[in-house]
């Protein structure tokens, strides 16, 4: 019951964060008031005012939308790329299978920061570019889980007697093997989620994400340095709100973890 409380309360958080974040957001999150510049915590302010006057509370609603947002596109285009390579070079093996491990290994060999760092400042800064950076190194890993996990299922007999039903290499891969890859893709994928928020907060945080005046939770984090000993509030909201939904993340992705575990040594 704990399992699924957990991972329901995660989706729930996500999906109010994505969705509602424009409906309950009490000020414009854009708005510039001089004059409410730097102001502590209030009824008016729930969390303050940043260096310009803008609501922080406002502002970290749409930073969170920006930033879970943006990790979900990360994770979503990384599956899309990564799954269909690793069942084509698994399924296939040969010399597409040898290119691939040669691809990969070359992109193993350095820290998936590293690589995105190089692939972000080349495009530029821009949200849209640093998901293409991220999704573009972690693909891979995805890759190599289903490459693995089709090599050693596709020379089982149930493979065997689809073959010989004549049943063709496409359509055994989409009924047979897809299903196969389902739960370790899963499992990682659940698992990255709060490895991608970092990253897209890392890197906002040093310029290559969301520009402003858009606000992002790494963005504001660099934002409210400037005012770290008058107006600490400015790093701690944000600070602790990448702290919390990247524990609960991990936390969601451990459940995932296990609950499928069970469910595998069962069968």
């Amino acid at each position: 019951m704990k399992k699924v409380s957990l991972a329901g309360y995660m989706a729930l958080l996500f999906f109010t964060v994505l969705v509602f974040s424009v409906f309950l957001v009490p000020h414009d999150p854009y708005a510039v008031n001089l004059h409410d510049r730097l102001l502590p915590p209030s009824a008016q302010y729930w969390l303050g005012t940043d260096g310009l006057g803008r609501d922080l509370f406002s502002r970290l609603l749409i930073g969170g939308r920006n930033t879970i947002g943006a990790s979900l596109i990360v994770l979503v285009a990384a599956l899309s790329i990564g799954i269909p390579v690793g069942l084509l070079s698994g399924y296939a093996g040969g010399f597409v299978d040898r290119l691939f491990m040669r691809v990969s290994d070359s992109f193993l060999a350095f820290p998936d920061f590293m690589i995105a760092i190089v692939l972000s400042g080349l495009l530029g800064p821009d949200i849209y570019n640093l998901i293409i950076a991220i999704a573009a190194v972690k693909w891979i890993a995805y890759s190599r889980i289903v490459r693995n996990s089709v090599r050693s299922e596709k020379h089982k007999d149930y493979i065997a007697i689809a073959r010989l039903n004549g049943l063709s290499p496409l359509h055994i891969v989409i009924k047979h093997l897809l299903p196969q890859t389902f739960s370790n893709v899963i499992v990682i994928a659940s698992l990255d989620v709060g490895k991608v928020i970092l990253m897209i907060a890392s890197f906002s945080y040093i310029g290559l994400g969301v520009q402003p005046p858009s606000p992002e939770w790494g963005a504001m984090l660099n934002e409210g340095r400037a005012y770290f000993h008058q107006a600490p509030y400015l790093m701690l909201a944000p600070g602790l709100a990448i702290m919390l939904v990247v524990l609960l993340s991990n936390a969601w992705g451990d459940r995932i973890r296990d609950r499928l575990d069970v469910k595998r040594s069962r069968e």
